[in-house]
């Protein structure tokens, strides 16, 4: 497994490029946009059918299917742990770029 960069990043700009090496795998990536689209209609049941206890699976969904894309396809450890609120932005930035094409996956 690879191992966090020493480099402190001053900004998400700085971050990102770092994220998507980290995202090379194909079926990490797909992982990725699956756990962040089911994240999204979890959270849009709970908030239009008034099921609060549903945003409990949020973090379930969206790190599980991150998480085994990470330790099982792309072998290496989550940024989430070393970068926890860059890590979260990347997944969104990274879901919009394979919405709008300018990611592959």
């Amino acid at each position: 497994m690879s191992s966090q960069p020493s480099e402190r990043f001053n900004s998400f700009a700085e971050f990102y490029p770092y994220y998507l090496e980290e995202h090379r795998n194909p079926t990490c990536r797909r992982l990725h946009y699956v756990g962040s689209l089911l994240v999204l209609v979890v959270l849009g049941y709970a908030l239009f059918s008034g099921q609060w206890l549903w945003l409990l699976a949020l973090p379930v969904i969206g790190y599980g299917f991150a998480w085994v894309g990470h330790f099982v396809f792309e072998r290496n450890r989550p940024a989430t742990f070393a970068y926890p609120l860059y890590s979260l932005m990347g997944d969104w930035v990274m879901l919009k770029d394979m919405l709008t094409g300018r990611l592959r996956f």
